[in-house]
């Protein structure tokens, strides 16, 4: 097979499987990228060329290796220029000093560890031609990273960039990133001369170089910034300027003696911090990088990690001592400044999680030892499997030390004196542009004469697989800001204006959105979700879809609206079968009436033979008898005999201009389904409908109904 056909075939081969390892990753609540790595290992000789070696040595044969070595250079050129692009000074702001000491501390501890390891590495896993030197300074470099665009992306999605822990851990993942570079920028030098004092003139050049690029190239940045501001896009000729502008600065540091990827850096780094120019850049060169590019350099990486060198216990122990060093030494060092600082305890323990995530950056940094000859293959797979545990561990050690309750949401918290509300609706709202009667209804329900109530629109949004611009918090706070801005325009037209205060929007960053809804009702013992229904897109199941997660998972009462586009709640019908879901309904079509006394309520029974009895609840009785005067003259309880059921409802609900119905006994028992009868009643029903599912048999949306009493009524 001609080798252009057969890279081409491992391309193919590396996107599609990466891409597939990545949303399995994903699923387990991992970043993206770590799937990739893992897709590049699996590729590679510890699994495929473990299980069918002669199939991988067909596809993956040596002579296409300087290929893929190639196109892994050129992704790792650009991808450094976006990190350097996405590197906002603005995230040096918040508690400078601390994190410029937290930071460090947690650089040295590590490399200083890392160096004492070299001690015992360097006789077993390097050779003498490598200086001692070099491969202290190589392994301290690898034990001291911290991967500044994936903990971007955790603290993003932990809705952490808004709290102090999340603001100082970003400023200490910056001025790590910034101080890692350098001192690898050291470490390649001292490599390529063999001797510290031999590379100081490289080191020299590389200072001025970067003084160069601080200066002229920052002013020159500026100018191109400033004609972009004034043209308002951004034209191929221009990115072709700045590509072209990247490839140079990269193939000068090289001539100076670090690497290719240093002046990509720098040419990220020197870019105006524009959103909108920044934003342009990142859309036009994420894609192709991240999806192309970075998934081989990802598998090139793979076919050189050979997990089956570990081939003795011993080796497994050095591997354990390395991962103990590079976990402790992170771990420690951050710990212990944050403490000092006076952070506390918990935050400073969990900032030492955060710094443990070394990721992608880790990678780049053991690729370059490895070519260098500065690291083995047995050394390389060692740190590998150390990058892989530390950065899949950050999110469960982050969940456990600070758990999401501990995270201030966007609630509004009551001032000094203000009493919180005592009834609480959760109405998440997937676009506010749509869903005005679903929030109206759920002001309905609230109401202010019961109890002090509140209504909380939910927007979750979405990130947009791993794109790390979206991912920077900078960028994630004006999605929020934006997504605020519209849920403030969708309140504004709510009636009536004085119910609009009790409105408290939430916006938050989520890839899971039922999970999310359930974990904030749960933390913040809501006492209704409110969701609007949606024929699922792929699936004929009525709870194929978001909606049927949050009525499966959600540990509170939770009501589905069905929105025919009928813009009264004046007139209500509850058929009423005597079960506990019905039992709701009939609370929240109470709620309705009490809550505005120019509506009205049928409650239909249906009997389908004569034997049938139409005797009530207990529960229903209990309550017509509690309820005042007012209210009882406005509620009409019939009962009708039919042999069709779901006919007799649905020719009730002509005449009104919302039902309220509880699911079937029988939904969470016939999977993804409402029940048969409820089901009917989605397609069929003539007015907006309300589908209630109850979770808690002993909760009450009646506190305070029953002001008045009167007699019984005999039912």
């Amino acid at each position: 097979m001609p080798t252009v056909v057969l890279v081409l075939v491992e391309v193919l081969i590396v996107i599609a499987f990466s891409r597939l390892m990545g949303i399995g990753f994903r699923w387990l609540k991992q970043p993206l990228v770590i799937g990739e790595i893992v897709a590049g290992i699996m590729l590679g000789p510890s699994l495929f060329g473990l299980i069918a070696p002669d199939l991988a040595g067909f596809l993956f044969p040596a002579k296409t290796l300087p290929f893929l070595d190639v196109l892994s250079e050129v992704g790792l050129i650009f991808f450094m220029f976006l990190i350097g692009l996405e590197l906002d000074p603005k995230y040096l702001k918040g508690n400078l000093d601390i994190a410029i000491l937290t930071s460090h501390v947690s650089i040295l501890t590590p490399f200083s560890l890392g160096s004492l390891l070299a001690l015992g590495l360097y006789p077993l896993v390097s050779n003498s031609s490598v200086s001692f030197t070099a491969f202290a300074l190589f392994l301290g470099a690898a034990m001291s990273i911290t991967a500044f665009p994936v903990l971007a992306r955790i603290i993003t999605e932990n809705n952490l960039q808004g709290t102090r822990l999340g603001t100082l851990a970003l400023t200490c993942a910056a001025v790590d990133d910034v101080t890692a570079w350098c001192l690898l920028a050291v470490a390649i030098a001292v490599t390529r001369t063999n001797s510290f004092v031999g590379a100081l003139p490289t080191i020299f050049e590389a200072l001025l170089y970067i003084g160069f690029m601080f200066t002229v190239g920052r002013w020159v940045a500026a100018k191109f910034g400033k004609y972009y501001k004034r043209t308002g896009r951004l034209t191929q000729f221009m990115l072709a300027g700045i590509y072209i502008t990247v490839v140079a600065s990269a193939l000068i540091t090289e001539l100076i003696g670090i690497h290719l990827i240093f002046g990509a850096f720098l040419v990220g780094s020197v870019m105006p911090k524009t959103g909108n120019l920044t934003r342009d850049i990142a859309e036009k060169t994420e894609d192709f990088v991240l999806i192309f590019l970075l998934p081989i350099f990802f598998a090139y990486s793979g076919l050189r990690t050979e997990i089956g060198l570990l081939n003795r216990p011993e080796l497994w122990l050095l591997c354990g001592a390395v991962l103990a060093v590079a976990i402790i030494g992170k771990y420690v060092g951050t710990y212990v400044a944050a403490r000092v600082c006076g952070i506390e305890e918990r935050e400073a323990s969990a900032l030492g999680w955060m710094m443990n995530t070394r990721g992608l950056t880790e990678l780049i940094v053991l690729n370059i030892g490895l070519n260098f000859g500065v690291i083995s293959p047995l050394l390389f797979t060692m740190l590998v499997i150390m990058a892989l545990v530390t950065t899949f561990m950050t999110s469960p050690l982050l969940e456990w030390t600070y758990p999401k309750h501990l995270i201030k949401l966007d609630m509004v918290e009551p001032q000094q004196g203000e009493v919180e509300p005592s009834y609480q609706v959760l109405v998440p709202v997937a676009n506010p542009r749509t869903q005005k009667g679903l929030l109206q209804l759920a002001l309905g329900i609230a109401g202010n004469k019961l109890q002090l109530a509140a209504v909380y629109p939910l927007s979750l949004i979405e990130l947009e697989e791993d794109y790390l611009f979206q991912s920077m918090p900078i960028e994630a706070d004006r999605l929020i800001r934006e997504r605020h801005q519209r849920l403030d325009e969708l309140i504004a037209t709510l009636e009536p204006p004085e119910m609009r205060e009790v409105v408290r929007p939430i916006v938050r960053i989520s890839n899971d959105v039922a999970r999310e809804t359930s974990l904030i009702s749960k933390n913040d013992q809501v006492d209704l979700i409110l969701v609007g229904w949606h024929r699922p897109a792929f699936t004929q199941n009525r709870l194929g879809g978001r909606v049927g997660q949050i009525l499966s998972s959600a540990p509170v009462d939770v009501a589905v609206f069905v929105d025919r586009g009928h813009n009264r709640l004046n007139s209500l019908l509850v058929p009423y079968s005597s079960n506990n879901h019905d039992d709701l309904a009939f609370e929240i079509a109470l709620r309705l009436l009490i809550n505005d006394e120019n509506r009205s309520l049928v409650v239909l029974k249906v009997l389908e033979t004569e034997q049938m009895t139409g005797d009530f609840s207990y529960e229903f009785r209990s309550v017509m008898e509690q309820l005042g005067e007012n209210v009882r003259e406005r509620i009409e309880v019939k009962t009708v005999q039919s042999s069709e059921p779901i006919s007799a409802v649905v020719e009730a609900s002509k005449k009104v201009d919302l039902t309220i119905a509880g699911t079937s006994r029988a939904w969470g028992i016939e999977r993804q389904t409402l029940g048969r009868y409820t089901d009917e009643l989605v397609i069929r029903c003539e007015s907006s409908l309300l589908i209630t599912r109850r979770y808690s048999q002993v909760a009450s949306h009646l506190a305070g109904a029953f002001i008045k009493q009167s007699p019984a009524v005999n039912l």
